[in-house]
């Protein structure tokens, strides 16, 4: 696994929506499912129960893969499961 480096902005977003370190980094290293964003963007999802707001989310974290490292772009945290999960 390559290191994982986020950027500036996904700091802030991490803090201005309480997304824990821990939550976005699993789900990178073990996620639901990843899907292709533009390139060289992939969009790691993974359900998780959040505990700021005592509710199972989905974690959407958008990492920038390079030859020695992944980067965590911005992420962001939903309710909107069949949206972006389909059917499943």
């Amino acid at each position: 696994m390559k290191p994982i480096r986020w950027s500036v902005h996904a700091r802030g977003k991490a803090t201005k929506r309480e997304a824990d370190q821990v939550e976005v980094e699993q789900a990178i290293i073990r996620p639901d499912s990843v899907i292709q964003g533009q390139p060289p963007r992939s969009i790691f999802m993974r359900r998780y129960f959040d505990k700021v707001l005592k509710m199972e989310l989905l974690l959407r974290v958008v990492v920038e893969e390079t030859e020695t490292e992944l980067i965590v772009v911005t992420l962001y945290k939903t309710s909107k499961f069949r949206k972006y999960e389909g059917s499943a």
